[in-house]
C-alpha cells in the first residue's frame, strides 16, 4: 500500500456524508471513495445477515477499487459486520460505535446516556456493551428511531410533519434525564438542529465524525500511509441509487459540488 491510494467509506444511503465530510476537513490531502446503497437502504429494518451481505459486497468493490482503508460509516453496518469484516480484510477497517462511545464519555456529566438508532444498532446493544466496556459507571438507555433514515433519504428534514415524527420517538428519553444522547445512525446529525430542539439545550449531541476521522488520522500516521503531499485530491462518489438524485442533495450536504457514479452490487 501507499499513501496515495484512497481511503474508502460506505453507507447503506447519504448518512456517511456526515463521516465523509469530517475526513474532507481532517484529512484534506486524502482521496477518498464514497459508497451510498441507496437502493438498498434503510438497513435498519433489515434481518443483520442481510446487512452483512451488502455490506461485504461493498467492502469487496472499495477493496477492487485499490483503498487503503474502509471506514464503516453506517452504525448498522458497524453493528452487523464490523468483527467479521476485520478479519476479511488486511486493510484497517473501522467502525463508528467506538469513536462514538468514547466522545460520550468523554461530554457526559452526569453519567447519564442516551443513544438512538435503526433497529439493528439498538437491538444488538452495540452502544451500550461498548460504553460499559470503556465505563461502567455509566447509565445507558436505548431508543430506536427507524423513521428518521427516510426522513433524510427522501430529503424531508424541513418538511411539516418532520418536528411531531422526530419528538414523539424522542418523548421516553425526555424522562430519562440524560445530559447527552449519541446519535448512532450516520443520517441523524442530519437532523441534528431538529433533534436538538426536541431534547433542548442540556443535552449534547453526539455524531461518531470527528471521532472517527481522528481516529483514521491516527492508523494512517502510524502505518505511515498519511498522504501528505497532496495539492489535488480526487473524490469520487458512487451510488446504488439514482446518481443524479445522490449528486444534487449530496452536493448540498456536502458543500461543494461532487459527482456521483452509479454502480450495481450484487442480489
Amino acid at each position: 500500500m501507499t499513501s496515495k491510494q484512497p481511503i474508502g467509506l460506505l453507507d447503506s444511503g447519504f448518512g456517511g456524508l456526515t463521516v465523509a465530510s469530517e475526513v474532507l476537513r481532517q484529512l484534506p490531502q486524502e482521496n477518498i471513495l464514497y459508497v451510498g446503497d441507496n437502493l438498498r437502504c434503510p438497513y435498519g429494518s433489515r434481518e443483520p445477515d442481510e446487512v452483512k451481505r451488502y455490506l461485504f459486497q461493498i467492502m469487496d468493490f472499495l477493496a477492487e477499487q485499490g483503498v487503503k482503508m474502509i471506514i464503516i460509516a453506517c452504525n448498522t453496518a458497524t453493528a452487523a459486520g464490523l468483527e467479521e469484516a476485520r478479519t476479511r480484510y488486511k486493510i484497517p477497517v473501522l467502525g463508528v460505535i467506538t469513536p462514538g462511545s468514547r466522545a460520550a464519555i468523554s461530554a457526559t456529566q452526569s453519567e447519564r446516556v442516551g443513544v438512538i438508532g435503526t433497529d439493528v444498532t439498538i437491538q444488538s446493544d452495540s452502544y451500550r456493551r461498548e460504553i460499559h466496556r470503556l465505563n461502567p459507571r455509566l447509565y445507558v438507555v436505548n431508543q430506536s428511531c427507524p423513521p428518521f433514515v427516510q426522513l433524510v433519504e427522501e430529503d424531508r428534514t424541513e418538511a411539516p410533519e418532520a418536528h411531531p415524527l422526530v419528538a414523539s420517538y424522542l418523548a421516553p428519553l425526555q424522562q430519562e434525564g440524560i445530559d447527552t444522547l449519541i446519535l448512532g445512525c450516520t443520517h441523524y446529525p442530519l437532523l441534528a438542529p431538529l433533534i436538538g430542539e426536541v431534547m433542548g439545550e442540556g443535552v449534547k449531541l453526539i455524531s461518531s465524525a470527528e471521532e472517527t476521522a481522528r481516529e483514521a488520522s491516527t492508523i494512517l500516521q502510524l502505518k505511515h500511509l498519511l498522504n501528505a503531499d497532496n495539492p489535488a485530491p480526487q473524490h469520487r462518489f458512487f451510488t446504488t441509487g439514482d446518481a443524479d438524485y445522490f449528486q444534487r442533495v449530496g452536493s448540498r450536504w456536502l458543500k461543494r459540488e461532487i459527482d456521483v457514479t452509479g454502480i450495481v452490487l450484487g442480489p
